[in-house]
This record gives structure tokens, C-alpha cells and sequence, in this order.
């Protein structure tokens, strides 16, 4: 059965209430069926979530319903951005899709896998850089899992230098960026450099899964 797009937005009104204590009141429950059901009119498939990402995810709705209250209790800084990390398939494309959707707030990002803008600078140069410096906001996907930027012989750690200008556009402008990725932060380090891994913390709340995280999209 098809949901429409207005009985989406219901369902997100839905998904929390007032409580007396002005705080707004989670349901785990809730967060579930809408998933479930947005998750099937975007990609025609069913989002498994199981019990240990409950906090998690609870973390991510917090954050994206913009609860100031709630975001300053657990140490969530909704005014950063979000590094999202965890093992494969534990469900982080998936949700950083998913969740913007779930609110009635307007956290809006362009979605781009990095193996993507490595590529387009593997074939159009270092103007692809330039791109990224702009006041959008972005969620750089499978950070990590980029080929070695390459251009008419040139090499160049194409991402290291698009977080390095997304960092000067948060410190200036307040830009925020997104990322999901499989690395640590000792690897992100190893890959990007510890002038990117030293704004980690200024730049990001970091949301980690559970290293032993079940790979859902191995289940039937």
C-alpha cells in the first residue's frame, strides 16, 4: 500500500508531544513505523531497527528536531554538525538519508558519496574543489572509502582539503557538514591528517554505533 506524502507529514507531528516538564517525549515506537513506512516510499525497501540502536537513534532525532533542551542534557551541540561512525552496513547511509524526513524542521543537505567528488576531480581537475567552499551545507558519505584524487599527474588528498575549507566556513559562516564513515577517528587521522582530526570536536557532534554492530543489510 502507497503512503502519501501528506500522511507522511502527519506521522512526523506524531513522533513526539509536549510533556509537562517542556521537554518533548521520544517514542521509540513511533520513530520506528515512521521510518519503516518512509523508508519504503524511498527506496521500496523495508529499514530493519533493532533494539541496541535505540539510544542512538534517539540521539539523531533529538538532533534533528532541533531540542535544545534535551540536545544540552546529553551533550548533543545541535549548532555543529554530524560525524556519523560505525562498521558497515550498521544502517549510517541509510538514516542520515532518512532522518531529515522525520521532522518538521528544514535540516536540509545534499547527500554525496566521496568516491563521487574524487572521481570528478580525477577527471575535471582542482576546480571541483572550488564547490564545496560555497554556504551549502553537505553530508559527505563513505568517507574513507574515496580513491586517491589524481589529476594530469597531480595527486592531491581531494577530501583532506574540502574539510579543511568546510572547517574555515564553519569557523566563519557557521556551515555545517555531514559525514558517515567506516574509519575511527585514529584512521580518519592517518587519511586526513591531524589538523582535520584536532577540529573534530568544534566541528561535529560524533555519533558512534557499536563496533560489533549487525550488518543489516546481510539479513533477510
Amino acid at each position: 500500500m502507497k503512503t502519501s506524502r501528506r500522511a507522511i507529514q502527519k506521522m512526523s507531528k506524531l513522533l513526539f508531544r509536549e510533556s509537562g516538564n517542556n521537554f518533548l517525549d521520544y517514542s521509540f515506537y513511533k520513530l520506528k513505523v515512521f521510518l519503516h513506512v518512509q523508508s519504503r516510499m524511498m527506496f521500496e525497501k523495508d529499514f530493519r531497527l533493532h533494539k541496541e540502536d535505540k539510544a542512538l537513534l534517539l540521539v539523531l532525532y533529538c538532533y534533528f528536531i532541533q531540542d535544545h533542551n534535551a540536545g544540552a542534557i546529553i551533550g548533543l551541540d545541535i549548532n555543529k554538525g554530524l560525524l556519523i561512525s560505525g562498521p558497515v552496513g550498521c544502517g549510517k547511509t541509510t538514516l542520515m538519508n532518512l532522518m531529515p524526513k522525520s521532522t518538521r524542521h528544514k535540516i536540509k543537505y545534499e547527500m554525496i558519496p566521496t568516491r563521487n567528488i574524487v572521481n570528478n576531480f580525477n577527471e575535471v581537475g582542482f576546480k571541483v574543489l572550488e564547490k564545496y567552499k560555497d554556504t551549502k551545507d553537505y553530508c559527505f558519505d563513505d568517507l574513507g572509502l574515496e580513491p586517491t584524487g589524481c589529476h594530469n599527474t597531480k595527486n592531491c588528498n581531494v577530501m583532506e582539503e574540502i574539510l579543511l575549507s568546510r572547517y574555515d566556513l564553519f569557523k566563519t559562516k557557521n556551515v555545517k557538514t555531514y559525514i558517515t564513515t567506516n574509519l575511527n577517528v585514529e584512521e580518519l587521522e592517518a587519511r586526513y591528517g591531524s589538523q582535520f582530526t584536532s577540529s573534530l570536536d568544534e566541528m561535529f557532534n560524533h555519533v558512534r554505533f557499536k563496533v560489533d554492530s549487525v550488518d543489516k543489510r546481510k539479513l533477510g
